[in-house]
């Protein structure tokens, strides 16, 4: 053992015996070997042995994840089992990710919103503010406060009032030198004086020719066109460009710097390369350098000599009389290029120089539509432009804008016969039908036309080129514009019926009407209801909406006309009938409204508007008798509820109280639970002279037994216990009032009136209850702003649009208030919107009245009254009982706006 260490001879002999295979030193200690120049010897070549076994190579992929299998059989073929088989795994998982994935969506689901919910983003927590900006008025952006730096104001600054400094002797002597002159004489001066050598005179005049000779060669020789052998430079006007050159900034002149040289590089590496010698060229016109700028796209014109675009651009780039050389060098490369001699013909300014050249062009592209175009509008003779339309249909036979234009020109019996030669010629065109339909039109064979247009659609139809419904609509459309009604309601009566399902016909024919309205062509929306209803003859909803088109877009006599069609065709119409026979009376025919009246009575025996219309046009005539007998038979025929209620408001305003007042008795007695015959009964006994309270009281208590549910019942018997001063039972009655009716706001504002009158302190705590209980009551929250002080009533109007939705009431507030800012536009405005929101909404026109009477002018009341008029309202808290007053029976909707204006309270 000692021998093997060599402890006998020497020391550590275990230095000089070979280490173990893969021994590094230290490793043990956590040691990492290295290897050094000494360890591998000098550089050699190594020399790969031929026999012996290869040493393996490392390959990354031999410890490779067991769960991730790419390419372990890459090596193998891929046969058909295979491929079966990876589709078959395939197809399953598929099907099990199907399965997951509504649970999977949900976990995602619900762990992105407790996501957003602990950790909401900055958008989310401002959502509602947002939102709040879309309701604010130009008056709230305007106050808003500007924004300012706050910080500046904590921090504390240095008093800088009251110190000075001292200013150095320097800067005060630069100061006052700075506009000083030079007054001090040379040595040389003071010897010699003011005395100028001979020999030191200038020349002025001998300097400016040598400067102009100079300018002139540089001119010259900036001028010669290597290329074209023409001058590019106009050297008297090169002095006056050079005022127009616009100064470039450092970083445009880098960028064109930085062009030039990618282009430059273009056109070096591939010259063929058109493109590249346009934009190089057109790189320096806009740097400024023209010249240089004609003579790299010259250059381009020899390298693509068969390019338009670069003879193009060469010829925008030089002058009038150069582009016009330039052109002809292009023709003989490019003579089939319609640009080019299009480009020629621009260049000249004579129409006879332009007709040559259009005329050479010609020779070269006889079948260039472009050129004929161009060619016929220049000629001013109708006859010469016909002959050269003729030549051209012969030269391009399929050309349908060469055969519309050539029978433009032709005379009609011509016409005819050059759009059956173009109709031969071209089978698929449409546009020579519907050209041939317009002939037909404007000779006045109307009735020639359907026929045409029929017959077209069958031959493209034939043809295979047939439309689909939208393209022959908005062919419709574009022959109704350019005035051929008759010819577009021949194409909807031959095409609207096209890729329509049997089931969907009406929905889409009215969706089609009124986008037609909307778009203001009337005949085809006419066409459209005229189809519809041969279709649909019984369908009363065309009928009214065909009528209303012609209301609103037609005359008297065909609205007449239509509605006389809609009363034979659907008989039972009761609106059809009162329509038919309110226009026959507005036109003044009165005996036509009795007759259309008559036949509805036939038709429908039964119905309480035709007898009431009759009654009503009888009186309106002053027929009182004969009003009277009509309604007596219509309550012996009919006897509805409504027809008693009329009988007893005819006999208030045409009879003496007593007879009212025994129609009403009698209306009860078949009728016990009529609102309105209860009401009427009260009012009656009110008005007796002395007022009967006690029995109106009899009669107001047994209205609400019979009809618990009617709210101006309930107010009108509140009222009269307040008027007889028994206040404690008005409340009582309107609490009974409101538990029977909780979501009435008429009752919750009239109980807020109730305290308000007596003072006792109880109103606005009455009107809290009324918006918590009715939270969304526009009337309610329009009786709120006015309670708040002056300052935050615009406040709490915001407020109050928010929360009622922009109700009709709290709109009229807000016009209101800013009529009492004295903002006059605006309060127009929005009580342009009031009645927009809600046009049956009466006060709202009387409050628009009102403010008109005082700020508007003649116009401002003409145009409101036609529209109050135009939307014909009927409800509202205050126009109902100004316009059911019997005082006002028969006035017109000027008086009942005059009469509402004066009782609205401000």
């Amino acid at each position: 053992m000692a021998d093997i260490f060599g402890l006998r001879g020497e020391r550590y002999a275990f230095l000089r015996l070979a280490p173990p295979p893969s021994y590094v030193a230290g490793a043990g200690r956590g040691a990492q070997g290295f290897t050094t120049r000494s360890d591998i010897g000098p550089a050699r070549e190594q020399v790969q042995e031929d026999e012996g076994p290869k040493e393996e190579e490392y390959n990354p992929d031999q410890f490779q994840d067991p769960e991730n299998e790419t390419g372990l059989f890459a090596g193998t073929v891929y046969e058909a089992d295979d491929e079966e088989a990876d589709r078959i795994y395939e197809a399953v998982d598929a099907k099990i990710d199907e399965r997951r994935r509504a649970r999977r969506e949900q976990r995602e689901r619900e762990e992105a919103e407790q996501l957003l919910k602990d950790r909401p983003t900055i958008q989310s927590q401002f959502a509602d503010l947002k939102r709040g900006l879309a309701d604010m008025s130009e008056d709230d952006w305007y106050n808003l406060p500007e924004v300012s730096n706050m910080i500046g104001n904590r921090v504390k600054k240095p008093r800088l009032e009251g110190r000075s400094y001292v200013v150095p002797d320097s800067v005060i002597v630069g100061n006052r030198d700075k506009g000083a002159l030079e007054s001090a004489l040379a040595e040389e001066q003071m010897k010699d004086g003011f005395q100028t050598p001979a020999d030191a005179l200038t020349d002025f005049a001998e300097i400016g020719q040598a400067r102009e000779k100079m300018l002139s060669i540089k001119l010259e020789q900036a001028g010669t066109d290597s290329a074209l052998g023409s001058t590019n430079i106009d050297p008297k006007g090169y002095l006056t460009g050079l005022d127009s050159q616009l100064l470039k900034t450092s970083s445009e002149i880098g960028d064109i710097k930085r062009a030039r040289a990618l282009l430059q590089s273009l056109t070096k590496t591939n010259p063929k390369h058109a493109p590249g010698w346009v934009a190089a060229a057109w790189l320096e016109n806009v740097a400024g350098k023209q010249v240089a700028a004609r003579k790299i796209i010259a250059e381009g014109c020899e390298q693509c000599p068969k390019n338009e675009d670069v003879w193009l651009c060469a010829s925008e780039l030089n002058t009038n009389e150069n582009a016009k050389i330039i052109l002809a060098n292009a023709v003989q490369e490019l003579p089939q290029s319609v640009r080019i001699w299009m480009r020629a013909v621009e260049l000249e300014h004579d129409v006879k120089a332009k007709k040559r050249v259009l005329r050479k062009a010609l020779e070269y592209i006889p079948a260039s539509v472009k050129l004929w175009k161009e060619t016929v509008k220049l000629e001013e003779n109708p006859d010469d432009a016909r002959i050269l339309l003729a030549r051209a249909v012969e030269v391009i036979p399929h050309s349908q804008e060469l055969w519309l234009a050539l029978a433009r020109l032709e005379t009609p019996e011509r016409a005819r016969a050059v759009l059956n030669k173009a109709r031969k010629a071209i089978p698929t065109s449409h546009e020579i039908w519907i050209a041939a339909g317009r002939l037909q039109e404007q000779e006045g064979n109307v009735a020639q036309v359907d026929a045409i247009i029929a017959t077209g659609v069958a031959s493209l139809k034939k043809n295979q080129a047939e439309l689909s419904r939208e393209q022959w609509l908005a062919e419709a459309e574009r022959a109704e514009q350019q005035g051929s009604t008759v010819t577009a309601q021949a194409i909807v009566k031959a095409t609207i019926h096209l890729d329509v399902d049997e089931e969907d016909r009406q929905a889409v024919w009215m969706d089609d009407a009124e986008t037609m309205t909307n778009k203001g062509m009337i005949a085809t929306a006419r066409a459209i209801y005229a189809y519809a209803l041969n279709v649909f003859p019984q369908k009363q909803s065309i009928w009214r909406k065909a009528a209303d088109l012609e209301k609103h877009h037609g005359d008297r006599e065909t609205l007449l006309a239509l509605l006389n069609r809609a009363v034979e065709s659907v008989p039972q119409a009761e609106v059809l009938w009162l329509m038919a026979a309110k226009e026959s009376w507005l036109s003044g025919d009165v005996d036509g409204a009795r007759q259309i009246l008559s036949r509805a009575f036939e038709a429908n025996p039964d119905s309480e508007g035709i007898w009431l219309a009759a009654v009503k046009l009888e009186a309106e005539n002053g027929q009182i008798e004969a009003a009277k007998q009509l309604m007596q038979r219509a309550r012996e025929v009919s006897g509805t509820e409504r027809i008693w209620v009329k009988s007893a408001v005819f006999e208030r305003t045409h009879s003496e109280n007593a007879a009212a007042l025994q129609m009403v008795k009698d209306g009860l007695k078949v009728y016990p639970a009529s609102a309105k015959l209860h009401m009427m009964q009260a009012q009656l006994l009110q008005a007796q002279t002395p007022p009967n309270l006690a029995a109106a009281r009899e009669a107001l208590a047994a209205g609400v037994r019979k009809c618990p549910t009617s709210v101006p019942l309930w107010i009108m018997a509140s009222r009269l216990e307040e008027q007889a001063g028994v206040r404690i039972k008005a409340r009582a009655l309107l609490e009974k009032a409101r538990n029977v009716n909780p979501k009435s706001d008429e009752l919750w504002l009239e109980s807020v009136k109730v305290e308000e009158r007596d003072g006792s302190g109880a109103a606005k705590p009455m009107l809290a209850r009324a918006l918590q209980t009715l939270p969304a009551s526009g009337l309610l929250h329009s009786y709120s702003v006015w309670q708040e002080p002056r300052p935050t009533r615009k406040t709490r109007s915001v407020d109050a649009l928010k929360k009622t939705n922009n109700a009709p009431a709290v709109i009229v507030t807000v016009a209101r208030l800013f009529w009492g800012e004295r903002k006059v536009e605006k309060a127009r405005d929005w009580f342009g919107r009031a009645v927009a929101a809600d046009g049956d909404y009466g006060d709202a026109w009387a409050w628009w009245w009102k403010f008109e009477k005082q700020h508007g002018t003649d116009e401002h009341r003409q145009l409101l009254l036609e529209k109050c008029i135009a939307a014909d309202p009927h409800h509202g808290h205050v126009w109902p009982a100004i316009a059911k007053d019997p005082k006002n029976v028969g006035k017109n909707i000027k008086a009942i706006l005059d009469l509402t204006a004066d009782a609205l309270e401000a």
